[in-house]
């Protein structure tokens, strides 16, 4: 028996908690933050790169820019499907490692890649799809932590572990312009390219971006196979796992996490380009990182205040007020001979960003309680050992559950940079897409407030 593997795991019995569940539940979830920081890093590289490939000789298409940023999330959100299965099968210390050192692919290929504005757009979409792998790792690290926590604690854990995991995104847009600026890896990194601005020469080592977090994912990877844990009572196939597609509720908060993550992370893709091609005088690079540093310092903050007044109530007023903030947003975009505000343009999107982080935490407090209460429900006057089993049930169903949601949500970040690309193409205006944001967030509110939230609702959560 490898002592990594936990053959008795009940967090949800006070006393076992108490003695020994909660310290290790806090180590793995802190060997897991990291790891899904980087992950997210990976993931989001290009969302910064493309606004740099013009200063490193790369000559692309606005249409091809919009490319390299939206297939990230695409390859990411396809590959989540299939990672939200995996943890029960292989184990979560297992796949946790395996998949942390995957990074090592795109990392490595994008510092070689940008050292030459000779490579092939092929190649660099190839890549593209590479840093996807960063994005699939989100949902096997959410099914993992949440097997570790009780009902009690999963909307905190699940939110520190995507909240602090999501600041990956902000870090990416705030560290890559400055290590791009310098060879910081000397000889090793390869040489830098020049370009003028304002008649003066600069120089940018673009495949910087990739190469500085090579390190990182080496230690992080080697800290998930030494120091983290797999639950036997943990394991299932793929077919125990399957009857979530019968089950009403996965999609119904597929659908909620589209509006709330889908959103994080298609802004976070797109407001880069957004930015440059609504206020071409700005440096988008200079404020991108912000909006995505608002959305995952709130999501923690989301479960946090979930866990006390309960995921639904929570969700249904994220929704009300993002649609509000996308309302803001447009209110100070340019319009015909109106140049527009770019101070009430940022400030509408950092709120817009915070109101997803808390809405991702909110909803990914509901999950857990919705199977669980259903398992409840179903198994309410059997024997004790059928209620048991019931809960070991309900951690499997809602571990595949974030699972496959965080899969889907994750197609936002595809459809938000796509949408900006088509409406600015057929209008000259980001203005058709948000209005479009701002329908299915009415949506979102709608089966929010008749599933889960008003009174007498059918499954109150």
């Amino acid at each position: 028996m490898s002592r990594y593997l936990l053959t008795q795991w009940e967090p949800e019995n006070a006393v076992f908690w108490q003695a020994n569940g909660e310290s290790v539940a806090n180590r793995n979830l802190w060997i897991s933050i990291p790891a899904l920081m980087l992950a997210f890093v990976v993931w989001s590289l290009w969302s910064v790169v493309v606004v740099n490939l013009d200063k490193a000789g790369f000559h692309l298409s606005k249409g091809q820019l919009f490319w390299l940023t939206a297939l990230p999330a695409v390859s990411g959100a396809t590959l989540r499907i299939f990672y939200s299965f995996l943890v029960p099968i292989f184990g979560g210390r297992r796949f946790t490692a395996v998949s942390t050192a995957s990074l090592l692919l795109p990392a490595l290929g994008m510092g070689f890649a940008l050292r030459d504005p000779s490579t092939g757009y092929p190649t660099l979409l190839a890549l593209a799809l590479l840093c996807g792998l960063g994005g699939a790792n989100f949902s096997s690290s959410m099914a993992n932590i949440s097997f570790f926590f009780p009902k009690a604690k999963k909307g905190f854990a699940t939110g520190m572990n995507a909240g602090i995991g999501n600041l990956g995104v902000s870090l990416v847009q705030f560290v890559t312009p400055i290590v791009v600026s310098s060879a910081v890896f000397g000889a090793l990194g390869g040489a830098g390219q020049t370009y003028s601005m304002k008649g003066v020469e600069h120089g940018i080592w673009l495949q910087n971006a990739g190469f500085l977090w090579v390190p990182f994912i080496v230690v992080a990877t080697l800290a998930a196979w030494f120091g983290m844990n797999d639950i036997a009572d943990a394991k299932a196939s793929f077919a125990e796992q399957a009857v979530i597609f019968r089950r009403m509720h996965n999609w119904l908060m597929c659908l909620l996490y589209v509006g709330t993550f889908g959103s994080f992370i298609g802004f976070s893709a797109g407001l880069a380009l957004l930015t440059k091609s609504e206020f071409p005088s700005i440096n988008p690079t200079a404020y991108a990182f912000l909006g995505p540093l608002a959305g995952a310092l709130a999501r923690p903050i989301g479960g946090w205040i979930s866990d006390r007044l309960g995921g639904a109530r929570v969700t249904l007023c994220t929704f009300i007020a993002m649609m509000a903030a996308v309302a803001g947003v447009i209110a100070f975009l340019p319009h015909g001979e109106e140049a527009g505000n770019f101070a009430g343009f940022l400030a509408m999107f950092i709120v817009l960003f915070a109101l997803t982080g808390i809405g991702n935490g909110s909803t990914f407090r509901m999950i857990p309680v919705i199977f669980l209460t259903q398992k409840e429900r179903a198994s309410k006057g059997q024997p004790e050992e059928v209620k048991r089993q019931a809960i070991r049930d309900a951690g499997k169903e809602s571990a595949a559950v974030l699972g496959f949601a965080a899969a889907i949500g994750a197609y936002g970040g595809f459809f938000i940079p796509k949408s900006f690309g088509t409406s600015l193409d057929l209008t000259g205006s980001p203005v058709a897409a948000l209005y479009c944001f701002i329908a299915f967030y009415a949506l979102c509110t709608a089966v929010t407030w008749f599933f889960y939230a008003r009174r007498n609702a059918p499954m109150p959560c």
